[in-house]
């Protein structure tokens, strides 16, 4: 392959650590996530590479070289033999970890200038799709850690109001809305044990589902006062981090004259 002098590079931060990452290379139920169903790879030097696309498109290739967690790389092309045929292009794939996660670096060599611009638009989408996937391994509690957020503002207790927000958010988390400006899991809680002194009692309650996407969710929730009448609603953002905890949320509300959760 020494005739691949046509370089296609992509960078992606994805926040996630580089074992998770690159369980997405060796295990062929995750790698079918990211690229569609009957896709399947064998991570080891000679092992087969194979991707169907959702479209019906196949592409094969073989594994070259494996070092976990950090760089795979295999040969890449098309079943149909067009645009190139299997093994006429190289693919490879390095990790390295980062303070947020880990930052992907692919290369796609090519022996033509014409075939490799036709795959830039490709991976753009497909590492997009790909950080996405990852994103929905690492935060597949998302909807536990955001009811479980929702109803720590029903918990009267303080020791167990506490214990509550660290099971789902990081020490650190941060919280906002426009009666709100905290950092940590102590000034939360303390935060909430005043709201259930000085507002009328209220049980905050998620309606509809999560959105997810990218390590973000958005929730919608309605403030229910004990006669069961809704007396506010809105909306919260979350953003999780590496370990799927709850690291910040940010309070919308429909009604002006509550508070948010």
């Amino acid at each position: 392959m020494d005739s691949l002098t046509h370089l296609l590079q992509r960078t992606i931060a994805i926040q996630a650590p580089p074992e998770t990452v690159f369980s997405f290379f060796t295990d062929s139920e995750r790698w079918a996530r990211w690229w569609g169903a009957g896709s399947s790879i064998e991570a080891r030097p000679g092992g087969r590479m194979f991707i169907r696309h959702p479209n019906g498109v196949e592409v094969s290739g073989e594994v070259l070289a494996v070092e976990s967690p950090r760089r795979i790389v295999f040969t890449y092309g098309y079943e149909s033999r067009k645009p190139i045929p299997p093994g006429a292009s190289r693919v490879t794939i390095v990790l390295e970890p980062t303070a947020r996660g880990t930052v992907l670096s692919l290369t796609h060599e090519f022996s033509d200038a014409a075939v490799r611009d036709l795959h830039l638009q490709g991976w753009r989408f497909q590492l997009s799709l790909f950080s996405n996937a990852v994103a929905d391994e690492v935060n597949a509690e998302a909807i536990s850690k955001v009811d479980g957020w929702f109803t720590s503002w029903s918990v009267t207790e303080d020791t167990a109001r506490r214990e509550a927000l660290a099971r789902i958010a990081a020490p650190a988390v941060r919280f906002a809305d426009r009666y709100s400006a905290l950092e940590g899991i102590d000034e939360v809680s303390m935060h909430i044990g005043a709201a259930q002194r000085f507002m009328p009692p209220m049980r905050i309650e998620r309606r509809g589902g999560v959105r997810h996407c990218q390590g973000v969710a958005l929730a919608d929730w309605t403030a229910v006062a004990p006669d069961g009448q809704e007396r506010a609603s809105g909306t919260n953002v979350f953003g999780f981090g590496l370990d799927g905890s709850i690291e910040w949320s940010t309070g919308f509300w429909n009604a002006a004259t509550a508070k948010s959760a």
